[in-house]
């Protein structure tokens, strides 16, 4: 009897000391440092790239026919009229 006590506490060690082991390994923080400047240069680039696209797709294309300009529906109304 004094012997089954004893594997109790002993088990009850092992399982806090597992515990507690498996909480300190799930707390490890990994940190990672990007230099500031290239940081900075490439989100500069970004978004000059961003507004690069939403200027061409904001402004239509000079060189295009004014016809090219006019609205589907208003060309199809010019057609049939005639």
């Amino acid at each position: 009897m004094f012997q089954n006590k004893t594997n109790k506490k002993l088990k009850r060690k092992n399982m806090l000391l597992m515990l507690v082991l498996a909480s300190l390994s799930a707390c490890v923080t990994i940190n990672i440092y990007f230099p500031a400047a290239a940081a900075e240069k490439a989100a500069d680039k970004i978004i000059d790239e961003v507004w690069q696209l939403q200027d061409s797709q904001s402004k239509p294309n000079s060189t295009a026919p004014a016809s090219d300009m006019v609205p589907e529906s208003e060309t199809s109304q010019k057609e049939g009229a005639t």
